[in-house]
């Protein structure tokens, strides 16, 4: 199996969650779908107050080298247990995803496209765009309403480390990508990308 790795980065609350989502609706289980987000490393032997306070927006905060693994994994053709991140905790849950290697898969978050190992494993590169004052209330509402954060420390957050960390390492990333989306909300790219993929999945079985 040729195996079509397509990663989907941008910044915070810019909609690459919601582009990747629609794709994963519409193909179900015809495609696979690994969030970097979940790589976040364990933090077991730092107190709670102290992992509050930790830079997720920062390279270091994640372990990629295990995300290059998985993919290496399932471009091979095997399968992988993916670690799940427990946003309420700030560390990782003793749970996995096992996901199957497919024809397409996806990548989503914000580093995807920082790291060049990881560049170099994949076939597309896509970045999505948002207005910084629509990716900021995009945030705010997922971390209030999924996440279960309180508004004084998303604010925080985001003035001492996503914001500054976005100018450093997500935002000159955009030069990287073989296509940049104005919004994951987009309907003109959806229908074109969803139509790729189509065109992928039929290449063979």
């Amino acid at each position: 199996m040729n195996t079509v790795i397509i990663g989907v980065a941008g910044g915070t609350g810019s909609g690459k969650s919601t582009f990747t989502n629609r794709m994963k609706r519409y193909f179900g289980d015809r495609i696979s779908v690994i969030y970097h987000d979940n790589y976040y490393k364990r933090q077991d032997d730092i107190p709670f107050e102290q992992r509050v306070k930790t830079n997720y927006d920062h390279p270091d905060a994640l372990e990629t080298d295990l995300l290059i693994d998985h993919l290496q994994e399932l471009r091979a053709g095997r399968a992988i247990r993916c670690p799940v991140y427990d946003y309420s905790v700030h560390n990782r849950s003793d749970e996995f995803i096992e996901i199957q290697p497919r024809k397409v898969i996806l990548v989503e978050g914000i580093m995807v496209l920082q790291d060049k190992r990881v560049r170099d494993l994949l076939d597309i590169k896509v970045y999505v765009e948002a207005d910084a004052d629509e990716r900021i209330l995009r945030r705010v509402l997922r971390d209030v309403e999924e996440r279960g954060r309180d508004l004084r420390g998303i604010i925080d957050q985001y003035l001492t480390t996503v914001k500054p960390m976005h100018y450093l390492y997500v935002e000159p990333t955009r030069s990287t990508a073989d296509i940049v989306i104005n919004s994951g909300r987009n309907d003109v790219a959806y229908d074109l990308f969803r139509g790729k993929i189509e065109r992928l999945l039929l290449d063979e079985p």
